[in-house]
């Protein structure tokens, strides 16, 4: 896999919600964290994707916004 983004986490899938159009998945990293992702179900089912299986975030963004608790 070549890509060119620097953000890549590796993980597995440990949930797939199906949508209509959308299905919205979850990779645990290995920190335990779940980087939810919304994503199509044409991308879910041309991935692969099913629980238990190695996946990456990659996360791409031109903005980062910061926040503080109150």
């Amino acid at each position: 896999m070549k890509i060119g983004t620097s953000n890549q986490l590796k993980g597995t899938v440990v949930f797939i919600h199906d949508g209509a159009v959308n299905g919205t998945v979850g990779i645990e990293l290995a920190s335990g964290e779940v980087i939810t992702s919304s994503i199509t179900m044409e991308s879910i089912q041309r991935l692969g994707l099913r629980v238990g299986a190695p996946a990456y975030a990659c996360i791409k963004a031109t903005d980062v916004i910061v926040c503080v608790d109150d």
